[in-house]
């Protein structure tokens, strides 16, 4: 199964003051997100795997898009995040099925490798409602200046019979980071944690 997609939106985020403080080069995020039909809207489905084909489908090109907007190369990526939004007719576990089994490898291919887990979220909404996305380090999950998210939010999405399925990436970590820890310099990204 393909996404039927009624929508893509792509933006961008810089931060270039923080503070009173210049932020040089600005911290930057990108966020992509398709406005999908549910299948599976209004009925209990036992077998969400065409769900989780569609989640491999947007992992990469949302994945894609956001380095696109950013002006990067796939390596340059440093923090990534994904969540997803069922509008009224649909449950959680549609939204989990497009997040969790098969999103993260093509996500992870669109920003260079991807060692540690891509941060989540998924909820129930209706159009105008604001889904959160958490970011991390993408290749160390102990990189604290890192540790930040976007919201999303469409004024038309999600309707109710829609699932509305997010992806960030980042060039950098949050403006003026200084709460110790490890950095991205000295990330090693073997383990996902270090």
């Amino acid at each position: 199964m393909s996404a039927e997609i009624r929508k893509i939106a792509v933006w961008v985020e810089e931060t270039h003051r923080e503070i009173g403080r210049d932020i040089s080069p600005p911290t930057r995020k990108a966020v992509a997100v398709a406005v999908i039909t549910n299948p599976f809207a209004g009925s209990y489905t036992e077998d969400l795997a065409p769900l989780m084909d569609i989640g491999a489908e947007l992992g990469g090109l949302l994945g894609d898009r956001c380095v696109a907007a950013l002006g990067i190369t796939s390596a340059q990526a440093e923090s990534y995040g994904k969540a997803a939004m069922v509008g009224e007719n649909g449950e959680l576990e549609h939204a989990a099925a497009i997040l969790h089994p098969k999103l993260g490898a093509p996500l992870r291919k669109a920003v260079e490798k991807g060692a540690a887990l891509v941060p989540s979220s998924k909820k129930m909404g209706g159009p105008g409602q604001v889904l959160d996305v958490p970011l991390g380090h993408k290749d160390a999950a102990y990189v604290r200046s890192h540790f930040d998210g976007i919201e999303v939010r469409l004024n038309d999405s999600p309707r109710a019979n829609e699932i509305m399925v997010a992806v960030a990436v980042t060039d950098s970590g949050r403006p003026l980071p200084r709460v110790g820890g490890l950095t991205h310099a000295e990330a090693e990204g073997k383990d996902g944690l270090r």
